[in-house]
């Protein structure tokens, strides 16, 4: 093999394991990655707007709509209207929310970032621009990308 080859299938190894994972996730969970990830913020962060909850996780204020409703309407978060300002929303983790995120396995960003963490900065900044290189010869430098791996269609709304 070529090391393009080497570099192509260890790109597809990645993806198979994104894949994997959110398949699993779902199975055990009923829970999406990105869903996870945005009760996961609320958690740490008690009650959020929509608005913060999107700069939090790095995605778009219409995913999280998205997201948020399919919560809800699952009943693991409540959306209320603040005290101060009843134009604002705040989202809070219900108890069940709470209990089916203690439930939920690890999502396999948790387990590469304590992998990353005990890399040397020189080999952490050797990973990121070489990462950002790849994208960029694929041309997928301006796709629209969070820090949260999961594998799914790809649509124009993201």
């Amino acid at each position: 093999m070529t090391d393009y080859d080497d570099i192509l299938v260890s790109i597809r190894r990645i993806i198979r394991a994104i894949d994997l994972q959110s398949k699993q996730l779902v199975k055990t969970t009923g829970l999406t990655a990105p869903q996870l990830v945005v009760m996961q913020t609320l958690r740490k962060e008690g009650k959020l707007s929509p608005s913060n909850i999107a700069r939090n996780v790095a995605l778009s204020q219409a995913t999280i709509t998205s997201i948020l409703d399919r919560l809800e309407k699952a009943g693991l978060v409540r959306r209320t209207r603040s005290e101060e300002d009843r134009r604002i929303v705040d989202v809070c983790l219900t108890e069940e929310g709470r209990k089916r995120l203690e439930e939920a396995p690890e999502l396999l960003q948790s387990g590469f970032l304590r992998q990353y963490r005990k890399l040397e900065s020189w080999e952490r900044q050797m990973l990121v621009s070489s990462l950002q290189r790849v994208a960029a010869m694929m041309d997928a430098e301006e796709l629209d990308a969070s820090p949260i791996l999961e594998v799914g269609e790809l649509s124009d709304k993201q």
